[in-house]
């Protein structure tokens, strides 16, 4: 049993677009909504978004970056709060949280995208010279 819960959590972070779809499956057989079923599966998926672009990063520079993405996550939070406050004038946390993790998502899913592409290519060029 274990054996398999590690197969599909490597699975998950390593074609993050598949858990996209697992998570989105699962939770409209459990929603019957299609609008939640895909706001719980983006919520879900985010976190293997941010490790699959680490793993690739670490695979094409051969270096971990882990520390840049931190920082990257932690100004987005601070800038989201701090436009939060402005705008509201109060800062409602389950709000800015959420805010918070689907802009993530977004950003983490284009990064996915860029950096998988740039691999590709990377890896084309790298055989025929």
């Amino acid at each position: 049993m274990s054996n398999i819960i590690s197969v599909l959590f490597a699975t998950i972070v390593t074609a993050p677009v598949l858990g996209l779809l697992m998570f989105y499956v699962c939770a409209r057989y459990i929603t019957k909504n299609n609008k939640r079923s895909f706001h719980v599966a983006v919520d879900t998926s985010t976190l293997f978004f941010i490790l699959a672009v680490h793993f690739l990063i670490v695979i094409i520079w051969e270096r971990s970056y882990l520390w840049i993405i931190m920082i990257v996550l932690v100004s987005i939070a601070m800038i989201m709060v701090i436009t939060h406050y402005r705008i509201k004038q109060e800062i409602q946390f389950k709000k800015v949280f959420k805010g918070f993790w689907r802009f993530n998502f977004l950003l983490f899913f284009l990064a996915y995208f860029c950096l998988a592409l740039f691999g590709v290519i990377q890896r084309i060029y790298e055989a025929f010279t």
